[in-house]
C-alpha cells in the first residue's frame, strides 16, 4: 500500500467490542490506519485488557478524578495532542464532550451508533426501535459534531427486525453488523475514499445501484 497509514487513536468506556474489531483490522498489513493508543476514561474498561494484549500502548483518564467536564476535556485534549492521531474513533465512549474539545478536533472524530441515523438518537436504541415496530434497524457511523448523534453520516448497515426479537437479539444483530461497518468505514476515511464537503460526507466510489433492501 502507498502512503502512510493514518494514526488512530481511539476512545473506550466500556468492553471495547469495536474497538477489538479496529484492532484486528489494523493488523492486516494492507490496512490504511495503525491503532496507536487506546485511552478510557473508566479504569476498570475491559477495553484496556484487550489492547493491551494486542499490544496497543493504553491510557486511564478517570473522570471522576476531575472536577467539570472543561478539566476532563483538557486533560484528555492534552493527551490526544501528545499522541498527535489522525483519527479519533471513539467506541462505546460515554461522554459528552464540551463544545471547546469538539472545535478543536472537529473533522478527525468518528463514532459508531447503534441505529440507523437520524432515528433513535441516544441510548436503548434496540429497545426503542422494537417499541416503534421498524422492521429494519442498523448502525451507523458518522463524524462527531457538537450536536450529538447529528454528524455527517460516513456508512451504515442495516440488519432485519425478526418478529420474535427481543432487545437482546436484536442487539447482538446489530453489533455483528457493527464489527463488520466501523473497520470498512475507517479505511474508506483513512484513504480518502469518503471525505467532508459542504457538510456531508461524499464517497469518490460510489458502488452501483442495485434492487432495494425489502424486509420481510
Amino acid at each position: 500500500m502507498s502512503g502512510a497509514r493514518k494514526r488512530v487513536a481511539i476512545l473506550v468506556s466500556g468492553r471495547g467490542s469495536n474497538m477489538a474489531a479496529l484492532i484486528d483490522a489494523a493488523a492486516e498489513s494492507d490496512y490504511p490506519a495503525e491503532i496507536v493508543a487506546v485511552i478510557s476514561n473508566r479504569p476498570g474498561a475491559g477495553a484496556l485488557d484487550i489492547a493491551s494484549r494486542a499490544g496497543v500502548p493504553t491510557t486511564v483518564i478517570d473522570h471522576k478524578a476531575f472536577g467539570s467536564r472543561e478539566a476532563f476535556d483538557a486533560a484528555l485534549d492534552a493527551e490526544l495532542t501528545r499522541i498527535a492521531p489522525d483519527v479519533v474513533c471513539f467506541a462505546g465512549f460515554m461522554r459528552l464532550l464540551t463544545p471547546g474539545f469538539i472545535d478543536r478536533w472537529e473533522g478527525r472524530m468518528l463514532n459508531i451508533h447503534p441505529a440507523l441515523l437520524p432515528s433513535f438518537k441516544g441510548l436503548d436504541t434496540h429497545a426503542r426501535a422494537l417499541a416503534a415496530g421498524v422492521r429494519l434497524h442498523g448502525c451507523t457511523v458518522h463524524l462527531v459534531t457538537a450536536e450529538m448523534d447529528a454528524g455527517p453520516i460516513v456508512a451504515q448497515a442495516a440488519v432485519p427486525v425478526l418478529d420474535d426479537d427481543d432487545e437482546d437479539a436484536l442487539s447482538a444483530r446489530v453489533l455483528a453488523a457493527e464489527h463488520r461497518l466501523y473497520p470498512r468505514a475507517l479505511a474508506m476515511w483513512a484513504r480518502g475514499e469518503a471525505r467532508l464537503e459542504d457538510g456531508r460526507v461524499r464517497v469518490a466510489e460510489e458502488p452501483e445501484p442495485s434492487s432495494p433492501l425489502v424486509w420481510p
